[in-house]
């Protein structure tokens, strides 16, 4: 009996994503890969903190995604590993992205890298840029929930 190769393992995350953008909409994303790029994906030397995506003649690019030099690599390492990559995605949502991206405020942003059926996926979100109020807000409200958690807990104990 075959097995399907099936892994959904996190190689990079964005954490601050969250905290800087109200997340609306995730596409799920190829991303074309050079040379001994992927060996390095799957050994989670790849950061994408500083990484955001551009529209330019209906094709969606990566910027400023750092995926670190195969060490055991040959001459097929790529030169630059903040290089920019295309990202494979449907016409129609690409057209959807082109869309919500010519709105006021919002952007296109990389969540994580992650490896399915064998390729390295991007989950790219859209976000809306959060303001420094929303993002007091936000804090509250996880802080507000923490404690109604620990008062759950406590009551149980009882």
């Amino acid at each position: 009996m075959a097995t399907k190769k099936s892994e959904n393992k996190v190689l990079a995350q964005n954490k601050k994503a969250s905290h800087d953008y109200f997340i609306e909409d995730t596409y799920e994303a190829g991303m074309v890969l050079t040379g001994t790029e992927i060996k390095s994906l799957r050994r989670a030397r790849a950061n994408i903190n500083d990484a955001f995506s551009t529209i330019r003649n209906g094709e969606v690019f990566l910027h400023n995604m750092h995926i670190s030099p195969f060490e055991e690599g040959n001459r097929s390492n790529p030169a630059d590993p903040t290089r920019t990559r295309k990202l494979l995605l449907h016409k129609e949502q690409i057209s959807k992205l082109i869309g919500a991206s010519k709105r006021d405020g919002y952007t296109i942003v990389p969540l994580k890298v992650y490896i399915r059926n064998g390729y390295a996926k991007l989950l790219i979100g859209l976000g809306k840029g959060k303001k420094q109020h929303d993002k007091r807000a936000t804090a509250a409200k996880r802080d507000a929930q923490r404690d109604i958690q620990r008062a759950l807990r406590e009551n149980q104990k009882r």
